[in-house]
């Protein structure tokens, strides 16, 4: 059996069930989300979970929605999930569900229990339900409602599908223990009015059943053998439980494993949070490359085998924690690093002339587009009279250790030749506009005729072919560690997280770009072509990762 990450109690369960003929021996899982906004990072986790497991064990993985709220929810929101799930690397084949396929079920077992005199029709407030509820401290008080006869239940239950009472008129409750030091077992709502449209009945329903009702029920419903939720879920198993056995419909119940959900640093992972960033107009929207969600990760150029193999080595934990998200970007830069092809591209470019260089002449240089992999094949790289070289890489008054460009200092351009610095030309408030350099004709392809050591070696483009592009350098959303959960979240916001440059200069091989297609700039970082705006002849890249972990090196400066 495969393992997943460091420590998987789940896959050990399942095998256990298995093993002892639990179930027939069967597995089925699914995978359960609220159509209320787009997946994010955490949602990963519990998509390669679920579905993983089905897989390891010879099992099937549904996609079931758990459409229970008409108020957020929205159909885009199902072809998002959709398409991220498929972008995982996961499929449901023709097992597509949702809690809204078995509206007319639910209610019949809600009228079941009643007549069991399991349920009643609370007419309190909202206000009243939550008061009399109690706390951890506190018990329950019965609702005066409580003692209402079966058939004054039944007729008040219809009535409200009937659509003849106002919203927050009725609910109608399990008839549980108001005692019970579990308060998710204090007669918890099974049903309540809205008079809303579902984006899939329509006006069909107004009462809608709640979340802990309808989810173990549809589980049920569909056969499902495990279902594995994240660790908050671990209160409302006895609900789960209770439901599914007092409509008295399903000898062979579905069993609820509860793991830690993933909560990463730097990252907020709340959807209600992550809607106002969206709203609030702070990102552009679920798929800015700065947001958690798989659609925003997907255009910044993430790919889905590092998001995997990330949830692989965080495995599956018993108690909640934090992971550190330089792993994910550990994963993620590990991968690019295998699979993209390189090119040259100068973010901040400065004007290099060689003045020893003919003009008019040009030199096609060879360059591989994979330097551990000559199955990738190589490049055409123009190299001419006239270059750019990035800003970062000039200095006027460079220390003794500097190893790039500074008056006197010689350098390798990387593929062409080695040149010197010999005269700088500033404008009249005295910027550095242009470096006047010397080469070595005795040095294509950037190797001494003598020997002689040079230790920096840079990147450039050729200024006659170079084109043009928009590079957007994407950085954490959130500079705090451990996002504050509450309204002080906003104190943590990057005002960093998004650099734009125009104006860069990058390499001719770059014109065939594809969207979405991934890169590494050489010595800069790995670069995703933007699937939303970049176009032929207006190139648009945005920074997935940096080649390196700089914010460590920060956090070990500011220490």
């Amino acid at each position: 059996m495969a393992e997943d990450g460091p420590g998987n109690f789940v896959d050990e369960i399942v095998a256990d069930d298995v093993l002892q003929g639990r179930r027939g021996g069967r597995v089925s899982t699914r995978f359960p989300p609220e159509p209320n906004g787009y997946l994010h990072i955490g949602h990963a986790k519990s998509i390669s979970l679920n579905f993983g497991v089905a897989l390891r064990h010879g099992g099937t993985c549904n996609l079931r929605y758990d459409d229970t709220n008409p108020v957020v929810e929205d159909a885009r929101y199902v072809d998002s999930i959709e398409r991220d799930v498929r972008w995982l690397g996961f499929s449901w084949d023709d097992r597509k569900f949702y809690a809204s396929d078995y509206f007319e079920k639910l209610y019949e077992f809600a009228q079941r229990l009643v007549n069991a005199g399991k349920a009643y029709v609370d007419s309190q407030t909202g206000d009243e339900i939550r008061k009399n509820r109690g706390n951890y401290h506190e018990p329950g008080v019965d609702s005066p409602f409580r003692t209402r006869t079966v058939a004054e239940n039944l007729d008040l239950l219809r009535r409200m599908r009937a659509g003849e009472f106002p919203d927050g008129a009725h609910v109608l409750r399990a008839k549980i223990d108001m005692q019970s030091k579990n308060l998710n077992m204090r007669d918890p709502l099974l049903y309540r009015i809205k008079h809303a449209k579902h984006h899939r009945t329509g006006d069909a329903w107004c009462i809608y059943p709640m979340y802990d009702y309808a989810h173990p029920l549809s589980d049920a419903i569909e056969g499902i053998t495990h279902s594995i939720c994240t660790l908050e879920f671990q209160d409302h198993r006895p609900l789960y439980d209770w439901c599914v056995a007092e409509v008295g419909a399903f000898p062979d119940p579905p069993r609820q494993i509860e793991f830690a959900r993933l909560n990463l640093t730097y990252t907020m992972l709340s959807k209600r949070r992550l809607l106002e960033l969206v709203t609030g107009g702070i990102v552009a929207g679920w798929d800015d490359p700065r947001m958690p969600t798989l659609a925003a990760l997907r255009r910044r150029g993430y790919t889905p085998e590092a998001i995997r193999e990330f949830c692989d080595r965080v495995g599956v934990a018993r108690k909640d924690g934090v992971v550190d998200v330089s792993l994910l970007e550990h994963a993620v830069r590990e991968d690019l690093n295998r699979r993209c092809l390189r090119a040259m591209g100068v973010l901040r470019p400065l004007r290099v002339v060689l003045e020893n260089y003919p003009e008019g002449e040009v030199d096609w240089l060879d360059a591989p587009w994979h330097p551990e992999d000559a199955g990738a094949g190589a490049r055409k790289v123009p190299f001419s009279r006239v270059l750019w070289v990035d800003r970062d890489d000039f200095k006027e008054d460079a220390p003794k250790k500097w190893f790039r460009l500074a008056p006197g200092r010689e350098v390798r351009l990387r593929y062409a030749a080695l040149v010197t610095c010999k005269e700088v030309v500033k404008d009249d408030r005295g910027e550095v506009v242009e470096l006047r350099c010397e080469w070595d004709p005795q040095s294509r392809g950037g190797n001494a005729p003598d020997g002689r050591r040079v230790q920096g070696t840079l990147h450039w483009v050729s200024a006659a072919h170079a084109l043009d592009a928009e590079v957007r350098l994407y950085d954490r959303l959130f500079t705090a560690e451990n996002v504050p959960s509450g309204d002080e979240w906003k104190a943590s916001l990057n005002p960093a997280s998004l650099e734009t440059l125009r104006g860069c200069k990058v390499e001719p091989a770059l014109a065939t770009a594809e969207p979405a297609s991934r890169w590494q700039f050489e010595r800069v970082g790995y670069f995703c072509c933007d699937a939303v705006d970049s176009k032929p002849g207006a190139l648009v890249f945005n920074r997935t990762i940096g080649l390196r972990d700089t914010w460590a090196k920060i956090e070990k400066a500011s220490a």
